[in-house]
C-alpha cells in the first residue's frame, strides 16, 4: 500500500510538534505533563487518522457504485467541453423560459427541490453512517475516554497538558496548510 505523500506532509508536521511538546514537557515540566500530553495526542491521533481512513472508504465505496451512464444521458457535449469539464461538474439544467413561469410553477419547483434535499440528506446520512460508526473511531475514542478516566482515578490528570496534546493535531494541520499556500 502506498502512502499518499500529503499524508507524509501531515505526519512530519504531526512528529515535530510532538517531539518540540516532548522537549517542553521533559525540561520545563514534569513527566506527568508528559504522560498528558502523548495520552491525548496519541488518541487525537488515532480518532483523525481513523475518520480518515472511514471517510475514505466510504467515498471510494460512493464512487464505485456511480452509474456514469445515468449522469451523461441526453447530453451532448462537444470536445472543448469535454477538456474543460472532464467530469461534467458544470453542466446546467434545462432553463425554463420567463413566460412559462408562473407563481404555481415556481412553488412546484422549489417543492420538488425542497423534497429532493429531504430525500438525499437521509440517503447520505445512511451513506455516511460507516464513515462516522467506523470500529476504529470508536476504538479511538474510546482509548481518549480511558486515558482521560486513567490519569484522573489516579490522581494525575493535569487538564491544562491535556488540552495542549489534544490540540497538537488540528495546530499540525492548521500550520500544514499555511506552510503550503505559503509555497
Amino acid at each position: 500500500m502506498k502512502i499518499n505523500p500529503e499524508i507524509l506532509k501531515f505526519a512530519k508536521v504531526f512528529i515535530l510538534l510532538d517531539l518540540c511538546m516532548i522537549i517542553y514537557s521533559l525540561i520545563f515540566q514534569s513527566n506527568l505533563w508528559f504522560l498528558n500530553t502523548q495520552v491525548a495526542f496519541f488518541s487525537s491521533i488515532l480518532i483523525t487518522i481513523a475518520t480518515f481512513l472511514s471517510y475514505k472508504t466510504n467515498i471510494e465505496n460512493r464512487l464505485s457504485n456511480i452509474d456514469l451512464t445515468k449522469i451523461n444521458e441526453g447530453v451532448d457535449r462537444d470536445k472543448i467541453d469535454e477538456i474543460d469539464d472532464p467530469y461534467d461538474l458544470y453542466t446546467q439544467y434545462k432553463e425554463i423560459p420567463e413566460d412559462e413561469l408562473t407563481s404555481e410553477k415556481i412553488k412546484e419547483i422549489l417543492n420538488n427541490e425542497k423534497s429532493k434535499v429531504k430525500r438525499n440528506s437521509f440517503k447520505n446520512t445512511l451513506f455516511s453512517a460507516s464513515g462516522f460508526l467506523s470500529i476504529y473511531r470508536v476504538l479511538g475514542y474510546g482509548i481518549l475516554i480511558f486515558g482521560f478516566f486513567a490519569l484522573n482515578n489516579n490522581k494525575i490528570f493535569l487538564p491544562i497538558a491535556f488540552l495542549i496534546g489534544l490540540g497538537i493535531v488540528p495546530l499540525g494541520v492548521l500550520f500544514s496548510k499555511l506552510i503550503e499556500k505559503k509555497l
